[in-house]
């Protein structure tokens, strides 16, 4: 039975038990915008429904929320009704609504609101919320084990890695992006609590100051070693790039997944203590670029294609072999490219007093068999990077197409 678009189950979720969490706005690729009654801010939204989910090749906002949960002993029907409620509640929450019909502040008055309010009174700022289902859903419990795509393959153990349980993997995932952090905290905190008693949360990561760009309208920005990071990311507007990198084409699998894309995780620890104390020559070195403008080092301006070929005075290629610009670029990986969507983070300091900082990775792609392996495979083997930074997290989910009117998202996976 529902209440306003939520299930009885979802309803008490709401007056459940909390974590951390946001509301407002989601969608494609283009935004509605209001001007608030003092004119000093701009209420911007994208449409949650659409051929694709929002948060993908949406235009990437400031702030990131991502959660990981693993799915409780429920049935089947049951995990449809949580990913109806999610539904429900998201597309309220990313116009600028509260996660329930009754809001903070109104409804019984001796139960819990359906909505937490930290978010009362804040423009959206252009919240998306994006979905997506792991591998490890797909076993037994809920009859999908013939639902997997075979795309959808736990990654390897790379070099190097040094990945921690308590920040990998998950039946499920949210992403939840927003100009304003509170904002998508809101939106994680509210979907926590209506999955209580049918989801958990196993890990989350908090993100700012975005490391890519998706449109062509952003500024490419800089992550915590001081280098422009993304400045050849996929763009929204490179459509023949993006249908043939990001979005899953009919024939690539199963139809459920069509339209949909493949998101990979990577909780990436810098060690910036050993980083700040390296000169800029090195610096610039291992990354490839200029710390300044973020020229490729063979010459020109940041956005000069980069030449492998050009040498310096003792023959030697300006842009070292090893770098990590000559080892991520497609031209040594097959062609191979992600559309990433990556952000900053600081989670204060660990016993030895080093800051717990570094990059919350997030790549989009066609197929993570062919694109973030292999890339991430001859990184982890070669990158002069390596030394000064440390994969401690990792998670890759399949993102279902967007949802149409009245449909949960991942709907047709039950079908």
């Amino acid at each position: 039975m529902t209440t306003g678009g939520i299930s009885r189950r979802g309803l008490f979720g709401l007056a459940g038990a909390g974590v951390a969490g946001a509301a407002l706005g989601g969608g494609a690729t283009y935004a509605a915008t209001a001007t608030l009654g003092n004119g000093s801010a701009v209420a911007r939204t994208y449409p949650f429904r659409g051929l694709h989910q929002s948060g993908i090749v949406t235009p990437a906002q400031d702030r990131l929320h991502f959660a990981a949960f693993d799915v409780s002993d429920i049935t089947r029907d049951e995990l449809l009704e949580l990913l109806a409620d999610w539904t429900t509640a998201a597309e309220r929450m990313t116009t600028g609504l509260g996660a329930g019909p009754y809001g903070a502040a109104s409804g019984p008055y001796d139960a819990p609101p359906d909505d937490t309010g930290e978010a009362l009174d804040l423009p959206p700022g252009g919240l998306t919320i994006t979905f997506g289902f792991g591998p490890t859903l797909f076993d037994d419990r809920f009859g999908l084990a013939g639902r997997r795509p075979d795309a959808l393959e736990e990654l390897p153990h790379f070099p190097g890695d040094a990945l921690e349980e308590n920040r990998s993997g998950g039946d499920l995932c949210i992403q939840a992006c927003s100009d304003d952090p509170q904002v998508a905290v809101h939106a994680i905190r509210n979907l926590s609590r209506i999955a209580f008693g049918r989801a958990t949360l196993r890990w989350s990561q908090l993100g700012f100051g975005r490391t890519s760009s998706t449109t062509r309208a952003q500024t490419t920005p800089r992550n915590l070693f001081g280098f422009k990071d993304g400045t050849a990311n996929l763009r929204a507007e490179d459509t023949t790039q993006v249908e043939r990198h990001v979005w899953v084409n009919d024939g690539d699998g199963p139809a459920w997944m069509t339209g949909g894309s493949y998101l990979v995780a990577r909780r990436i620890r810098m060690t910036i203590e050993t980083w700040d104390r390296t000169s800029l020559r090195e610096q610039e070195r291992v990354i490839g670029r200029t710390k300044g403008v973020g020229a490729p080092l063979s010459g020109g301006e940041e956005f000069t294609p980069v030449d492998f070929s050009v040498t310096g005075r003792d023959d030697a290629p300006l842009i070292d072999p090893a770098s990590h610009v000559s080892l991520a670029h497609p031209e040594h990986n097959g062609g191979a490219t992600l559309l990433r969507r990556g952000y900053n983070f600081v989670d204060g300091n660990d016993q030895l007093g080093r800051l717990d900082a570094g990059l919350f990775f997030i790549a989009f792609q066609r197929d993570p068999r062919t694109q973030f392996v292999p890339i991430q495979l001859s990184l982890a083997r070669n990158d002069a990077m390596n030394e000064y930074v440390r994969h401690v997290g990792s998670g890759v989910f399949a993102v279902p197409p967007g949802s149409r009117s009245g449909e949960p998202v991942g709907e047709r996976l039950f079908a």
